[in-house]
């Protein structure tokens, strides 16, 4: 098998790094930029490795998913939580599309249960989930361009073991996220579990997208 380190090799590994080793920033002394900019930097070098990877719309697409998580990563920090979100849903509309465009071919009627139940169990989960009432319908709306990409994701041609547990890891993470402003709030373990699912669930996306298209 060739093990050429080719440009594409390398920006996974440089994003397996970024990603991996983001969590031992939170222990230094950093500016905000920095810290930012090292949050970034797995799910921006994501974007670079499915670049050099797309050969088809479908490539830029899952390109663009990742460009705008990374966006997403970074915004959170630098403008706020509803323009970090903003950034986010764009790339979940762009992953729908992605997915929606290419459904598998048969499911059966257990394989469509989840889809069914994903999307009104998380939009009313991040409802509940907020101590402050006022932002619950933003949480909420949020939850169903999240849940629904999720439920596209599953019933994609994609594999499942890869970008569908890959997008319900994403899924988790944000309810985390909505779950640290209420009932879990000031609990050390979440922070790390929201990362790990996160940059987990995204690298698994974009290797089975575009490890797919290669293949098609």
């Amino acid at each position: 098998m060739d093990r050429t380190m080719t440009p594409a090799r390398l920006a996974l590994a440089a994003a397996v790094v970024g990603g991996v080793s983001y969590i031992a920033s939170w222990n230094l002394p950093l500016s905000e930029a920095a810290s930012l900019a090292w949050k970034g930097s797995g799910v921006g070098l994501l974007a670079v490795y499915a670049a050099l990877k797309a050969r088809s719309l479908d490539g830029w697409l899952i390109c663009a998913v990742m460009a705008f998580g990374a966006a997403g990563d970074v915004l959170l920090g630098a403008a706020g939580m509803t323009v970090g979100a903003a950034a986010f849903l764009v790339g979940h509309l762009i992953a729908i599309w992605l997915y929606a465009k290419s459904p598998r071919p048969a499911t059966t009627p257990s394989q469509r249960i989840l889809p069914i139940v994903l999307v009104p169990a998380t939009v009313a989960i991040a409802w509940i989930l907020p101590t402050d009432r006022a932002g619950a319908a933003p949480v909420a709306l949020y939850a169903l361009g999240l849940a629904a990409m999720a439920a596209f994701a599953w019933l994609s041609r994609f594999p499942r073991y890869r970008v569908g547990i890959g997008a319900l890891m994403f899924v988790v993470s944000d309810l985390l996220i909505f779950a640290r402003s209420g009932p879990l709030e000031g609990q050390v373990w979440v922070g790390y579990a929201i990362w790990t699912l996160y940059f987990g669930g995204q690298l698994l996306i974009v290797l089975g997208v575009t490890r797919t298209l290669e293949r098609a």
